[in-house]
């Protein structure tokens, strides 16, 4: 089943514990676990089991050539390493049964080509986030929830091992002298790794999933995290070229907001992305994909966003999309959005649309350019048109809870007209967050540009305060 269908299926199924082998964990009696589609099943090695293992890998690594072996397609890699240790496995006489003796082979073709234990979790969809807090502490996110797995390392230099595997695949490195990194898995999953001394307790491994199932704005309003209302809209306002900040918290969703915007941009436009760690999923043939680049050991070779944000200028594109404004690259962001690349798209860390917009305008300050805030304000209204706010609740459910219009400059103060908003209610005995989608009553000056260009969108989108409700 897909992970759209997991997640269509999440609001109808009942609370269901995760299975691992030999362990039951129980969901928390102090806090509604959601419901999943599936109880999550591991084997995992038992300790008798886990000394096989150790045995069979460090006999395998004696005679296996690591030389040869990197030299090898991966899956002529996996199966050599495959055949050794099964040899070994019967020359040692190990005693287990052929379920465990594959689960064994499994372990240790994971530990010299993958991710080691963390293998277990990179084949379920469910799993939004896996975050390693040391080598015996591994956590997940189903469904906006936190939950413990039993999956652990043997030890800090098992750890440290599979993070040098993941920085080196993508040239970059960590050390003591280059204690935190970020990085990518193959399948473009964004990676964070953090190891002491900066780490005290230990190294410390993040990676936020990328999922091939990319969800669509009828996806997003089926599941409550806007309401059909708002999922027209929002197509529409991609297809007349409004430039869109996205803003929200840490996991609030922005980047599945930003994929599914995309998805209505004209496959006859030419489109460049930029990135501090690629996670985007642009499916169209004129597109172009930049990402950073850190220094290199020597301090030299840095590229930053505003660097690339620069050199998209010159590529002749009809939209920028930056994956996150972060810094001095707000200033060079505002001036594309004001220069001819309108319809751009881009996400922020914020609280509030208001906040969305101080941030803006202080990054902008950190671009060495002394202008007068007003300034930077009238920049900052010409170039972005609308702001979505997007929240992780409590229940575990990522919504869009504001969008608002950004009007004019009263004075030095940046107007702006709330179009939809969630309006909370309260919460239910299984925890979950009751509300609803309303439309404010105002008619946003968009609607008529949509008008301009062929789009007819009733006004009752606007005019009805019912538009969705939970």
């Amino acid at each position: 089943m897909s992970l759209k269908s997991r997640i269509q299926n999440y609001s109808n199924k009942e609370n269901n514990p995760i299975l691992f082998k030999n362990v039951l964990v129980e969901p928390s009696t102090d806090r509604p676990t959601p419901p999943s589609n599936s109880p999550l099943t591991f084997d995992i090695l038992t300790s008798k089991e886990l000394e096989y293992k150790e045995r069979i890998h460090h006999k395998l690594m004696e005679i296996l050539d690591l030389s040869l072996i990197v030299k090898m397609a991966d899956a002529d890699a996996k199966k050599q390493i495959s055949e050794i240790a099964r040899r070994i496995i019967d020359e040692e006489s190990i005693p287990v049964i052929a379920r465990t003796r594959q689960l064994i082979v499994n372990e240790v073709v994971n530990d010299i080509l993958g991710l080691g234990p963390l293998e277990h979790l990179l084949y379920e969809p469910t799993i939004a986030d896996i975050m390693v807090n040391g080598y015996n502490m591994v956590f997940i996110e189903r469904f906006g929830k936190i939950e413990k797995t039993p999956i652990t390392f043997k030890d800090d230099a098992h750890l440290l091992k599979v993070i040098d595997r993941i920085v080196t695949q993508v040239g970059r490195r960590i050390d003591e002298s280059s204690p935190l990194v970020d990085a990518r898995l193959k399948d473009g999953s964004r990676v964070n790794a953090i190891i002491p001394p900066l780490a005290i307790d230990g190294p410390s491994l993040s990676i936020r999933r990328f999922t091939q199932d990319k969800m669509q704005l009828q996806d997003l309003a089926n599941i409550g995290a806007l309401s059909q209302a708002m999922a027209d809209v929002f197509a529409n306002m991609v297809k007349v070229r409004l430039n869109i900040l996205i803003s929200g918290g840490t996991g609030s969703g922005k980047t599945t907001m930003l994929n599914a915007l995309s998805n209505h941009i004209p496959n006859n436009e030419r489109v460049v992305t930029i990135e501090d760690s690629a996670e985007l999923q642009l499916r169209m043939d004129n597109l172009v994909r930049l990402e950073t680049r850190p220094p290199n050991i020597e301090g030299k070779g840095e590229v930053t966003q505003r660097d690339l944000v620069k050199n998209s200028l010159r590529m002749r594109p009809d939209r920028i999309v930056i994956g996150e404004v972060r810094g001095q690259e707000a200033f060079d962001m505002l001036q594309a959005m004001n220069t001819g690349h309108d319809g751009s798209l881009t996400t922020i860390h914020a609280n509030t649309t208001r906040d969305a917009l101080s941030r803006v305008e202080n990054m902008v300050t950190m671009s060495g350019f002394d202008l007068p805030v007003k300034t930077i304000r009238s920049q900052i209204t010409s170039a972005i048109n609308v702001v979505l706010q997007l929240e992780r609740m409590e229940d575990g459910k990522r919504r869009v809870v504001s969008v608002s219009e950004i009007n004019s400059m009263e004075g030095d103060v940046i107007t702006m007209s709330e179009i939809f908003r969630f309006e909370r209610r309260g919460v239910d005995e299984n925890g979950h967050i009751i509300g609803r989608y309303i439309s404010t009553g105002i008619v946003p000056r968009f609607h008529e540009r949509m008008k301009q260009r062929g789009i007819n969108i009733g006004l009752d989108l606007y005019l009805d305060q019912t538009t969705g409700s939970l």
